[in-house]
């Protein structure tokens, strides 16, 4: 005969690990199924958007590389990016190829973090993690040549990049595109044909296209949905429109879609930036007769770029000042919880987990 059960709500979070970060769900069950579910921010809020206001647009690159603070750069480039464009600024051809190989070395830093935590969710304990975190060293050890930092990095300047990469960073570089593709293969030589991955991703945390869509969704989240939407091929920027990629995407948009997308998009990201290097000449890195006191004239504009994470955009207001009046940000990893409860309604306590690694979110830019 059934056991007779009634509702419990539990809060998982915020101090759970893998609710990774501060962030806390409160869930009702009805024994081991999710009958409702309520996401609760606000545990690390920075107040990023109001501190802008008392910064230069210079000092404001800093802010940003405490958002999503494993992708740093990205961070960097969607904000210069849309104070360049309120100012009517035009960044040198050699400062934006390397804009490009940043972020993409960054999207494959981020999407590496991602993988690694998604197995340690599934209780890898730890040796998938630990291979994404050898290989993200490597990245990190780059972006400490372009900039002397590893972690927040604040490399993009209004009209260009701090400095141009020093003569170590390209052989470097030449050896980490020769090395990493076989690193991925390795990955999925060892995680795609897993028993009990395939178990615990296969048709769990199905998200529906419409569902995405009507949620503003993007990113890889939106991607695995069948979903083809990328602002690299969409809106380009900086020089996107000079290299060839593909934009893969997936079918079920379940839990292992979201895995196995982020692995080809590695791929991808490799691809252009062995294209860069290829086209890349010599130049200034700086667009000249820029101040250090920036003064867009008065009025508003938006920059965005393909986060690892999805579409990170700032909406900045001028009022001819040298701080802006007003800044916004569409963080991707706040927007793309926000289909959460559609995803895990009816699955149980352990397929949650798995669930929110396979979103890929961090705290930093969903309570800026």
């Amino acid at each position: 005969m059934p056991f007779r059960t009634e509702p419990v709500t539990v809060n998982i979070g915020p101090q759970h690990p893998s609710t990774h970060g501060v962030f806390r769900l409160r869930v009702t069950f009805d024994g081991e199924i999710i009958q409702d579910l309520e996401p609760v921010f606000g545990y690390l809020h920075r107040g990023s958007e109001k501190l802008a206001e008392e910064r230069t647009y210079t000092q404001v690159v800093t802010l940003t590389d405490r958002l999503d603070y494993v992708a740093s750069m990205s961070n960097n480039l969607a904000y210069v990016l849309s104070v360049e464009k309120l100012a009517g600024v035009q960044p040198p051809e050699r400062a934006m190829y390397i804009r490009v190989i940043a972020a993409e070395l960054q999207r494959i830093a981020s999407h590496l973090v991602a993988t690694g935590f998604l197995l340690q969710d599934l209780g890898a304990l730890g040796t998938p993690l630990m291979y994404c975190f050898r290989e993200r060293e490597k990245i990190l050890d780059l972006f400490e040549m372009l900039c002397g930092a590893r972690v927040t990095f604040s490399y993009m300047r209004i009209g260009g990049i701090f400095q141009d990469a020093p003569e170590e960073f390209w052989p470097n570089l030449r050896k980490f595109l020769d090395e990493m593709p076989h690193n991925i293969d390795d990955y999925e030589s060892l995680l795609t044909g897993n028993e009990i991955l395939l178990s615990r991703t296969k048709d769990v945390g199905v998200l529906n296209a419409e569902t995405a869509i009507d949620s503003s969704i993007t990113g890889p989240v939106l991607r695995a949905t069948g979903v083809e939407w990328d602002l690299r091929k969409h809106d380009p920027y900086e020089i996107y429109d000079r290299v060839a990629f593909d934009i893969p995407l997936g079918t079920v948009s379940d839990n292992y879609d979201r895995f196995i997308l982020r692995i080809l998009e590695m791929r991808q990201s490799l691809s252009i930036v062995e294209q860069c290097v290829e086209q890349i000449s010599d130049g200034p890195i700086r667009t000249e007769g820029v101040p250090n006191l920036v003064r867009p004239p008065i009025g508003d504009a938006y920059g965005h770029v393909e986060g690892p994470k999805g579409e990170l955009g700032f909406y900045i207001v001028s009022d001819g000042g040298i701080a802006p009046y007003r800044l916004k940000i569409r963080s991707p990893s706040l927007i793309n919880l926000t289909a959460m409860k559609d995803m895990l309604v009816g699955g149980k306590l352990a397929d949650m987990i798995v669930t929110l690694g396979s979103i890929d979110i961090n705290m930093g830019e969903v309570d800026r």
